[in-house]
């Protein structure tokens, strides 16, 4: 990686009189500063969006960035659509062009406009990204619904109190206070870790067993980044990376949460393709999680990171609770967990959520995430899921020496 960039995820644009041209203008034009890139070095684009369509009208994602930068006029680009693992697909995909020898020098990007219909009809379209028809029956609220399903499941098999669940909230939403460019940075939050966590004026119910504090928030965003293959580096000595992708993991099983938790329902992890996903990069990178100096996941929901946590090892399954009370995924523990806030604190434009999570984890290890540092970092995960973890993807991210 030479460098990237991320909006604001605070903003509406929508209220601003800004469109989706303006939001991918505004990422292409940070992101090639970020990475002291020019236009005319870039030789292909990828573009990860879930949901452009649904939003705004506008598909073909892939062809924005040239509409608005006509410096990337002919390069060859294309949009990449995995619910919320879009931005890692399209992350993907750049990087098997840089390691085939295609290209040398890759803009990858992360888009999403949710703010431009009311929160109700949002929701609906998020939904899209669920076995439609079969998944969220009877639900007013399809994702709040299905994770709240995961957590009645990692219940069923090894127990579950939501005052765990309540924690994880109430730490993300601290992190993300010190993270500039999070959504909920400036937000008055009730106290989650005592009786306002289950007030319902205060924290209401949303579907199930989760409440409002428990959720990421319909966001506006964009990240980006430019990728470089090792060869293109070799022929330009005087540039440097930021940071390198040491290892990559990327498993996809079926669309339905109920395929899923019944498959595999006698197994200790609840959702063991997301074990194997952060397993592979791990092997990749030849790293184990002990190596490991902090983790940035799917917190869509608090249910998703509590699962996380002992999917990528902290723990053993189903004790993802000792990680919570003893104080390892908190700033300074044994692996801070979110330090940017997460989608819970930070944000979740879909689209770019996976990007933002490669973008956070290369300014710890490059020392560059300032009130959000983890001291001394120099290897970093993710952990991205898309749908109900029908798309899995995770990354080792590692500092670069001098």
């Amino acid at each position: 990686m030479l460098g990237g960039f991320q909006t604001d995820f605070a903003r509406n644009l929508t209220r601003e009189g800004r469109e989706v041209s303006d939001l991918v203008g505004e990422v292409v034009d940070g992101t090639l500063e970020a990475g002291r890139t020019a236009a005319s070095e870039v030789e292909v684009v990828h573009v990860g969006n879930a949901f452009g369509q649904l939003f705004t009208g506008q598909g073909h994602l892939g062809a924005m960035p040239a509409t608005v930068r006509p410096d990337l006029w002919g390069l060859p680009a294309s949009r990449h659509e995995a619910a919320c693992a879009s931005g890692s697909v399209a992350l993907l995909a750049a990087m098997a062009d840089l390691q085939a020898g295609h290209y040398g020098c890759a803009l990858v990007l992360g888009v999403e406009l949710e703010k431009t219909v009311p929160g109700d009809e949002a929701a609906q379209h998020l939904g899209a990204a669920a076995w439609v028809g079969r998944d969220g029956e009877g639900a007013r609220f399809m994702w709040p619904h299905v994770f709240s399903a995961v957590a009645d499941e990692y219940d069923r098999r090894h127990g579950l109190d939501d005052a765990h669940l309540r924690a994880i909230a109430s730490l993300n939403l601290a992190n993300a206070r010190r993270n500039p460019n999070a959504q909920t940075r400036g937000w008055d939050v009730p106290d989650l870790t005592g009786p306002d966590a289950t007030d319902d004026a205060l924290n209401p119910v949303v579907e199930g067993r989760l409440r409002r504090y428990d959720c990421s928030q319909v966001t506006d965003g964009a990240a980006g980044v430019v990728l470089v293959s090792d060869a293109w580096l070799r022929d330009h000595p005087d540039r440097r990376p930021v940071a390198s992708i040491d290892g990559w993991g990327h498993r996809t099983v079926g669309l339905g949460l109920r395929q899923k938790l019944d498959r595999d329902r006698d197994e200790l992890y609840v959702l063991p393709h997301v074990r194997r996903a952060v397993t592979d990069a791990f092997d990749r990178a030849h790293v184990t999680v002990e190596d490991l100096d902090g983790f940035e996941v799917h917190d869509c929901f608090t249910p998703s990171e509590y699962l996380a946590i002992d999917h990528i090892g902290l723990t053993g399954p189903g004790e993802s609770w000792k990680a919570v009370e003893d104080g390892s995924i908190a700033p300074g523990g044994r692996l801070p967990i979110n330090p940017s806030g997460g989608l819970i604190g930070g944000g979740h434009p879909v689209g770019a959520s996976g990007i933002r999570m490669l973008l956070d984890a290369t300014r710890q290890v490059s020392g560059t995430a300032g009130d959000y540092q983890v001291e001394g970092a120099r290897t970093f995960g993710t952990l991205n899921f898309g749908g109900s973890t029908a798309t899995t993807v995770s990354l080792v991210v590692g500092a670069v020496d001098d």
